[in-house]
Order: structure tokens, then C-alpha cells, then sequence
């Protein structure tokens, strides 16, 4: 993956999307391997493709960037998963970790890369200070259907009053030592309806102690909030 060495300092909120390449799955993982090129940079992606969706899920990670997420592989299971319900996924990493809004514009080219799917529906899901990204990145792109933040940090997460009336879910545990669970009641409380707060009791910051209710959750928050989207009429913005 080709990049400059240091983050671009002008075009701040624009990215373009030149050109998308296929090939094994990052790291072994399951799914298909994609590097998106843009004019930033590249960005490495894993895609799990489902014939026919009609919807999609973009899933990024905490600020070392990454492909598996919280919960013990939450994210590779999900994926693989929301197959079953025509809607196809999009594991991304970041050009630059821990830079906001450059990963914020990760995001947003990897919502640009699932049109090409006909996903005209997206649900967003961060963890950590990627729960921060995908709260922004929901109030950038007419196509966000809703957002899930998952631990997430406050620090540029307070856009969480604009994202509506795309429903927002915040999820943490209450032992999480290192993003005290005050944080997701705060975004929380920043957001306008619909919105839900989730505290899994002894789940600390990855969520591995709460992974299978958290599968189960999302498993049926995600398809809900797309079904109840639709074909997002044209003329919805953000």
C-alpha cells in the first residue's frame, strides 16, 4: 500500500475514489481482500460480498486501525453472517490511525466504494475512538442509515446531536477501565432520538465478556434499522 508519509494538510473534508483493486484476504482473514485508491492514499478493506444486497455495513476499529474489532472477532463474525440477509460488509482500515479526519474520510470513500454494490443503505459501526469516526462520518453521508458506536471516546463524537434522524446506538461495558462507560452515556445524552444505550454489566473495553449478546444485538439491530431505511429516497441529506 503506497502513501505519503505524512497526512495531507490541505483538501481537508474531500476524498476521491480512483479506482478499487481485489485480492486475498488482509491477514488471512475471511472475505476478499480490496485496497481502495484514492487521492489521499490507499486504504486496505476486506469485503464480505452478498449477492443481490441491497444494504451494507462499513466496521472499523480503534485508533491502532485494524480489521477484527471488539468482542473476539466480533466484526469477522458479523460479516460473514449478515450475508445470510443480503446485506454485504466492508471491514476497513485507516490511512492514518488516531488522525480524526482523515479516518473520518476512510469511512466515507468506503461508503462511496458500496454504492458500486447497489448498497444504498449503510449502517456505520466504531469501536473505540472508531465509534468517534463513524458518529462524524454519519452526519457527512446522505446513505448512513444509522450508526453504532461501540466503547466509543467523546473526543469528536460530539456531532452525536446532528446524526439524527438516523438512529444511533451506543453500546460499553461498565468495567471498561480504559473509556469509563461515562463516555457512552454522554454521547448518549448528546444524541436526539431514536437513540439506544446499552451497558453490559463486567465488560470491559474490547467486550469480549458480553460478545455473544453483543452478536445477538447487533444481528438484529443492523437488518431492523436497514430494513426500516428502504431505498433511502434521493432527495434525503444529511
Amino acid at each position: 500500500m503506497s502513501e505519503p508519509s505524512h497526512p495531507p494538510s490541505t483538501r481537508l473534508w474531500t476524498i476521491a475514489l480512483l479506482n478499487a483493486r481485489t485480492g486475498p484476504p488482509h491477514e488471512g482473514e475471511l472475505g476478499e481482500g480490496v485496497l481502495l485508491e484514492t487521492d489521499r492514499g490507499d486504504i486496505a478493506a476486506i469485503l464480505h460480498q452478498s449477492p443481490g444486497a441491497q444494504h451494507g455495513v462499513i466496521w472499523v476499529c480503534g485508533a491502532r486501525g485494524g480489521f477484527r474489532g471488539p468482542g473476539q472477532g466480533t466484526y469477522t463474525r458479523l460479516a460473514e453472517g449478515l450475508r445470510q440477509e443480503r446485506i454485504a460488509s466492508l471491514r476497513l482500515d485507516y490511512r492514518y490511525p488516531n488522525v480524526m479526519h482523515e479516518c473520518v474520510l476512510d469511512v466515507i470513500a468506503g461508503i462511496t466504494y458500496l454504492q458500486h454494490y447497489r448498497s444504498m443503505s449503510v449502517v456505520l459501526v466504531g469501536h473505540s475512538f472508531g465509534g468517534a469516526v463513524v458518529i462524524a462520518a454519519g452526519t457527512a453521508h446522505p446513505h448512513v442509515a444509522g450508526v453504532v458506536a461501540l466503547a466509543p471516546q467523546t473526543y469528536g463524537a460530539q456531532m452525536a446531536g446532528q446524526l439524527a434522524p438516523r438512529p444511533l446506538l451506543v453500546v460499553h461495558g461498565k468495567a471498561d477501565t480504559r473509556l469509563p462507560y461515562a463516555c457512552g452515556v454522554q454521547i448518549y445524552d448528546w444524541a436526539q432520538e431514536p437513540k439506544q444505550l446499552v451497558l453490559y454489566e463486567g465488560a470491559e473495553h474490547r467486550l469480549d465478556e458480553c460478545a455473544t449478546a453483543l452478536d445477538q444485538l447487533l444481528t438484529q439491530w443492523i437488518p431492523a434499522t436497514l430494513h426500516a431505511a428502504g431505498a433511502f429516497p434521493e432527495e434525503r441529506t444529511s
